[in-house]
């Protein structure tokens, strides 16, 4: 397995769009990564600056509780909408318009959001992109796209150029497959996870000297990404080691040659994962099945408590998955509002919940959410990228509601022990371990931490 820089030839070179036929029909989009809506040709005219749509009247505020009905008009999207750690920027891969049932041409798109008003940007080259490509914004606007080709993949940044799209090669890595995990903290490095059975090899794909860089060989199968500092060098992944095994979270140090510490240790026999994490605070959403099914809990990176596995994060008949956690609560882990992805037969919704409150608020996604894709302002704003037929570029703005009302009396059982944890009051909510005093987060083994309570010393 080999990485190559490509010097000269197309790097930085601009390409114009060719025009494809006139549309005819209404526009399909994607579902969870819906486009602009684009009138006249198969490949779009470019968007520019402040000409994006306006967010319309009532997007912004709370929606009512419940499912937000689907786009009919729009096929499967090939990815998801990614978006840049502070949420300047989003980019996805799209589809061109065209008639119902007509092969579609995918393109990249950027967003921007950090101004008065969001609008999109279409990125099409040449020719359409294949539906497996990947695209991920950096903190400059430009967007890295990865490409497989035969036993390759390429890596290029593009960035519009007035009408045309240009394009700077990086240069290609030879595998089979390869994951890019979601952006940098540091908003210019992109790192891909190509994975093995018997190791995984961690690649800086954008942001170093010379083209992709082998950053690290960790043994085992490993999956999954999750940031755990600001400054973009504790990397968190799902391990399983050569041999099979349980899956544990481990902490890869990428200024030390890729160093592996353990992470997550509930159980010795259990499932732990890593789905998110808040460098600010040190709030882990955490999927385990050490309760003896899998069950999605919380725990506080370097604390001594047990990892906590709520009641009301397990509503019946849905899939519940976290997506984005409040920044900016220092050292105040139970204080994070955190969204949640709600996946049921009506299609998806939002959660949103604090393990302070205890309560799961559900609530209606505004119609064409690219559903999963949202992110927290440090005032408790949660911010929902969203398009439809009658809104090419959007966001809806949703206030953390309040846990209002008493909280359940402590003393009964949050599912840590393995047990349902159903001792909370009729309104879903559970009790909880009272407040302790603020730790110091760092990236240390959580582990350790018993599945039972230990009695505090009088």
């Amino acid at each position: 397995m080999t990485a190559c820089a490509i010097e000269g030839g197309t790097a930085g070179a601009a390409t114009t769009a060719d025009p494809g036929p006139e549309e005819s029909g209404e526009p399909e989009e994607p579902v969870g990564a819906e486009s602009a809506e684009l009138e006249g040709t198969a490949w779009p005219e470019r968007a520019a600056g402040a000409e994006g749509a306006a967010e319309p009247e009532g997007a912004a505020g709370a929606v009512p509780a419940g499912p937000a009905a689907p786009w009919a008009g729009a096929p499967r999207a090939p990815g998801t909408f990614t978006l840049t750690a502070d949420g300047a920027y989003g980019a996805r891969l799209t589809a061109a318009p065209g008639a119902p049932g007509e092969q579609r041409a995918w393109y990249p798109e950027r967003w921007t959001l950090d101004g008065p008003e969001p609008y999109a940007v279409p990125l099409p080259l040449h020719q359409p992109e294949e539906p497996d490509a990947q695209v991920v914004p950096l903190a400059d606007g430009r967007v890295l796209i990865r490409r497989r080709v035969a036993d390759r993949q390429m890596f290029s940044l593009l960035y519009p150029t007035g009408p045309a799209t240009g394009e700077l090669a990086l240069g290609a890595v030879e595998c089979d497959g390869m994951t890019l995990l979601p952006p940098s903290p540091d908003g210019s490095s992109v790192y891909g996870l190509s994975a093995g059975d018997h190791s995984s090899l961690l690649w800086l794909v954008a942001g170093g000297a010379f083209g992709p860089e082998l950053v690290a060989e960790i043994p085992g199968h490993c999956s999954g990404g999750v940031w755990l500092d600001r400054a973009g060098r504790m990397l968190a992944l799902d391990r399983q080691l050569p041999g099979g095994g349980p899956v544990k979270a481990v902490a890869v140090d990428l200024e030390r040659n890729g160093e592996v510490t353990p992470l997550l240790q509930i159980a010795p026999s259990s499932d732990d994962r890593l789905l998110l994490a808040d460098p600010d605070s040190g709030l882990l959403l955490i999927r385990s099945d050490a309760p003896g099914h899998d069950r999605l809990g919380w725990g506080v990176l370097g604390s001594c408590l047990p990892v906590r596995f709520p009641e009301c994060l397990r509503p019946a008949d849905v899939a519940v998955t976290p997506f984005a956690v409040q920044p900016g609560q220092m050292l105040m882990p139970e204080s994070c509002a955190v969204a949640l992805r709600i996946d049921g037969a009506a299609g998806s919704w939002v959660g949103i919940w604090r393990p302070q409150g205890r309560r799961l608020h559900q609530l209606a996604a505004p119609e064409g959410w690219s559903a999963g894709a949202g992110y927290w302002s440090r005032d408790g704003v949660l911010h929902l990228p969203y398009a439809n037929a009658a809104t090419p570029c959007a966001v809806a703005r949703i206030e953390a509601p309040g846990d209002d009302g008493p909280l359940p009396e402590t003393g009964g059982t949050d599912g840590t022990d393995g047990t349902d944890g159903t001792d909370g009051d009729a309104s879903g909510t559970e009790p909880s371990g009272a407040v302790t005093p603020p730790v110091v987060c760092k990236p240390v083994p959580l582990g350790q931490a018993p599945l039972h309570r230990t009695a505090s010393p009088d």
